[in-house]
C-alpha cells in the first residue's frame, strides 16, 4: 500500500506555514531523504569540496527531484526548506529557488537510472579541468567510474549548453569534470554519489603531485589493468 502524505501541520511552530508553502503534505521518504540531503551538502563544506554556497546535491523520491537552494548556505537548511522539483523541472516542493545548476541535475536523472547527484567545485578537480581532456589512469580507482574520467568542455553554468556537454562527457561513465568548473558525480544512493565525487578529487589531487615532479613522468595504468580492477572491483565489500 502507498504510503500516505506525512501532514506537516502536526510536525510543530512553523509547520502550517511549511505546509501551504509546498502545497501538499511532504511525504515521509521525501523528509528523510531531505536529511539526508541537507547532511552531504553540508559535508561537502567540511571536506573542503566546496566554499560557501558553490556546488550542489539532489536525491530522486520517485518522480520528484530533491535539490538544494540557490545562494543559501548549508548550515542554514532547515526541515521546512525543502525544496523539490519534478523531472521537467517544475517546482512542487518548498518556496525556495532550487539551484542554479538544475538543469544539469535533471539531465542526469533523464538520461541514467541516477538516484543521487553531487556537484562540486573541489580545487584539484578543477585544476586538473583546466590542464587536460581527461584525467589520466593514476590509479585503478578511474576503474570504478567508469574508465578515464572525461573533461566537458566549457560551457556557462546554468545552461542547457553545460547539461549537454556533461552528458557526453559521462557517456558509460559516472563521473566527469566540468571544464574550468569543478565536477559531477551521481550514484544510486547520495552515500555513493558522495563516494565518487570524493574519489574524483582525490585522484586529481594524487596526478597533480605525481606530475609536479621535474624529469619524471607518472606510470599509467593500461586499458587492460583498469579492466583487471573494474572486475575485481565489482567483487569488493561486504555481501548480504
Amino acid at each position: 500500500m502507498a504510503e500516505e502524505p506525512r501532514d506537516v501541520r502536526a510536525a510543530g511552530d512553523g509547520a502550517q506555514d511549511a505546509f501551504e508553502a509546498w502545497g501538499r503534505g511532504v511525504r515521509a521518504e521525501e523528509a528523510d531523504a531531505w536529511g539526508e540531503l541537507v547532511d552531504t551538502a553540508r559535508r561537502t563544506v567540511t571536506e573542503r569540496l566546496v566554499v560557501g554556497t558553490s556546488g550542489n546535491v539532489s536525491v530522486r523520491v520517485g518522480d520528484t527531484v530533491l535539490v538544494t537552494p540557490s545562494g543559501v548556505p548549508y548550515d542554514r537548511l532547515t526541515p521546512d526548506d525543502v525544496t523539490g522539483v519534478d523531472l521537467d523541472g517544475r517546482q512542487i516542493l518548498g518556496t525556495l529557488l532550487p539551484t542554479s545548476e538544475l538543469p544539469m541535475h535533471l539531465a542526469v536523472y533523464r538520461s541514467t537510472d541516477a538516484l543521487a547527484v553531487v556537484h562540486t567545485h573541489a580545487v584539484h578537480a578543477t585544476a586538473v579541468s583546466t590542464l587536460v581532456p581527461e584525467l589520466p589512469a593514476i590509479h585503478y580507482m578511474t576503474a570504478a567510474l567508469g574508465g578515464p574520467v572525461r573533461v566537458a568542455p566549457y560551457a556557462t553554468y546554468g545552461t542547457d549548453e553545460l547539461a549537454e556537454n556533461m552528458l557526453h562527457a559521462l557517456a558509460d561513465r559516472s563521473a566527469c569534470l566540468l571544464q574550468n568548473h569543478g565536477t559531477i558525480a551521481y550514484g544510486n544512493t547520495l552515500a555513493q554519489a558522495y563516494d565518487r565525487t570524493a574519489q574524483l578529487e582525490w585522484m586529481c589531487h594524487l596526478w597533480l603531485t605525481a606530475r609536479s615532479l621535474p624529469d619524471l613522468t607518472p606510470h599509467l595504468l593500461t586499458e587492460e589493468q583498469l579492466a583487471a580492477a573494474g572486475a575485481q572491483l565489482r567483487g569488493y565489500g561486504q555481501r548480504g
